[in-house]
């Protein structure tokens, strides 16, 4: 059976995509961030406004291979543990969104037209699972946020099931980052570690609780069939 041909419109939405991977990574090797003296008066000025700014720049950087941990940390380092827990989580799983749209609207059809037998019955499974699989790139350290989010919208999954496995899979993550941050942004202040201490215990209570989810649910599927 014979692949159907990439059109000229599909081929340069699929330029497009590689041009803004790779434009995301000159970006963040060359670009000087500001201190966190400077963001601080940033966001001192602007008010309420300056946070969700945080929040979707935040999210746009997560369009490059920027890795999201240093982001979640930051959080914790400029907002504290309960201010960064919101803007680390509301930015990543916006980030997500955006990654997914990107890869959707500029890579699907392309994946479509050249997908083989196999390529077809992963996707198949993705799709079918979409919310599991999702999930379980998120809880996985060493999947790159950016590359879970292109994979999703190149893969048949759901927009709707993509960002809900994002919004449980990064808890405990973030709790874990945001705290070391946090901890960093507090140290010299009384109760700086104890931050990071009331952090650990949700990370490591979240990533049980997600587990023993997955667990019941294998087993559940297993007995059904």
């Amino acid at each position: 059976m014979r692949r159907a041909r990439v059109t000229t419109a599909q081929a340069v939405r699929a330029a497009l995509l590689v041009l803004l991977l790779v434009a995301g990574v000159v970006l963040a090797v060359t670009v000087d961030l500001p201190s966190v003296a400077t963001l601080r008066g940033w966001l001192a000025d602007a008010g309420a406004w300056g946070w969700v700014g945080l929040v979707v720049v935040s999210a746009l950087v997560t369009l490059a291979p920027v890795p999201r941990t240093a982001l979640s940390v930051l959080a914790g380092v400029l907002a504290g543990f309960e201010g960064g827990l919101v803007v680390a989580w509301a930015s990543g799983v916006l980030g997500a969104a955006a990654g997914f749209g990107v890869a959707r609207l500029l890579g699907r059809d392309t994946v479509q037209r050249l997908a083989g037998p196999r390529l077809a019955r992963a996707d198949a499974v993705l799709t079918h699972r979409g919310v599991l699989s999702t999930l379980l790139g998120r809880l996985t350290p060493v999947a790159p946020f950016t590359l879970v989010s292109y994979a999703g919208g190149l893969s048949g999954i759901r927009f709707r099931d993509h960002l809900l496995g994002t919004a449980i899979g990064l808890v405990p993550g973030t709790v874990l980052h945001v705290g070391v941050g946090a901890t960093v942004g507090a140290a010299g202040e009384l109760g700086g570690w104890t931050l990071l201490a009331s952090a650990l215990p949700f990370a490591v209570v979240g990533t049980v609780l997600v587990v023993r989810w997955l667990r019941r649910r294998r087993l559940t599927r297993s007995a059904a069939v």
